[in-house]
């Protein structure tokens, strides 16, 4: 393995004191709750989302800091690389420098507007090269960075059918906006997260929807931009690459979920830190199963939560007994090797 990717994110604490603790702490949370002390947790995966390591830190602890604490304790595996993959929140330069000076290598999402820079890597010309069915990939050098254009087709509809219901709506909210005069009602349409960017105000001071951003976001379907900290890296590794964040942030959408790994009910370190350890653990599971049988933690559950024992009784005997396994059910079992359960358990006379 000579490619690994990091992430991070946090749990709070519902509670104002973080009292005797080393990782509890106030800090910049993912979930814009500042006002709760929290952990940070680092999660590595490989290529194919397998979990193989993760970090309690503590929840104040920048990033930079988490670089160095990971390549400490993965030096030992012998790894080529380490690459931190993370999404547009991280872009800003001096989070950039950063991580390079911790020694690390990133490969970032980028804004697709309001930065020039970027606005310039994307109208720069030159032909699409097809990766996969649905990711198309495009090189460009700009101020001595490398930037990667990547196209996803099918994403492409989605943005296109998304963009079409939006503008229905507006198209309705402004009749009323313009029908009442009130401005309240003006400005709400106008800061409205989905609808706001399509809205201009004319000198009458009527809404209208403006064609001109209603173009320019046509441009931008299905499209996402990277950047890269090396050079040597391919377009498709790049752009593969910053899929497996996708890996990491299901992983962690697991982790917080069906594993249980908030709310976080014990106050010592020691117990905070097993507790992420077995969630982590379960994780592995998770993931072993999904890949060895190419179905998903849900449609595995699904399936084996079919599987019941009964107890079946008359005047004599008592009888446990495994309801018969379905093929889905005797497909998953011999998958992941294991054994499937006696039909009956046991019969047992009653006193």
């Amino acid at each position: 393995m000579d490619l690994i990717f990091f992430d991070t994110t946090n749990t709070y604490f519902e509670t104002d004191d973080p009292g005797d603790s080393e990782i509890k702490a106030y800090g910049h949370s993912k979930h814009k709750r500042d006002d709760l002390p929290q952990v940070t947790i680092g999660l590595a995966v490989t290529r194919e989302g397998m979990p193989v390591r993760c970090w309690v830190m503590p929840g104040n602890q920048h990033d930079a800091k988490s670089v160095e604490k990971v390549q400490e304790e993965l030096r030992g595996w012998n790894l080529g690389r380490i690459y931190w993959v993370m999404d547009r929140g991280m872009t800003s330069q001096e989070n950039k420098q950063i991580l390079q000076r911790a020694g690390g290598q990133y490969i970032l999402g980028e804004k697709l507007s309001g930065n020039h820079a970027n606005e310039a890597v994307l109208s720069t010309p030159g032909r699409f090269r097809k990766v996969r069915d649905t990711l198309y990939v495009k090189e460009v050098m700009f101020d001595h960075r490398k930037y990667v254009i990547a196209y996803n087709p099918e994403q492409a509809k989605l943005d296109r059918i998304n963009r079409e219901k939006i503008l229905a709506h507006l198209k309705e909210q402004l009749k009323v906006a313009n029908a009442s005069g009130r401005s309240k009602t003006k400005c709400k349409t106008i800061l409205h997260g989905s609808m706001g960017r399509y809205v201009k105000e004319l000198k009458s001071g009527k809404l209208t929807i403006d064609r001109v951003r209603v173009k320019k976001a046509e441009k931008l379907d299905g499209k996402y931009l990277l950047s890269c900290s090396d050079p040597s890296l391919s377009a498709e590794d790049i752009a593969l690459g910053y899929k497996q964040l996708l890996k990491v942030e299901r992983a962690f959408r697991t982790l917080k979920s069906s594993l249980g790994l908030r709310p976080v009910y014990h106050s010592r370190d020691d117990r905070i830190t097993s507790h992420v350890l077995l969630c982590w653990l379960s994780l592995v599971l998770v993931r072993m199963a999904e890949i060895e049988t190419g179905k998903s933690w849900r449609e595995i559950r699904h399936h084996m939560q079919q599987l019941h024992l009964i107890a079946f009784s008359d005047q004599k005997h008592r009888v446990l007994q495994h309801t018969e396994l379905t093929n889905h059910q005797r497909n998953i079992l011999k998958k992941l090797k294991i054994k499937p359960p006696k039909r009956i358990v046991s019969i047992d006379p009653i006193h």
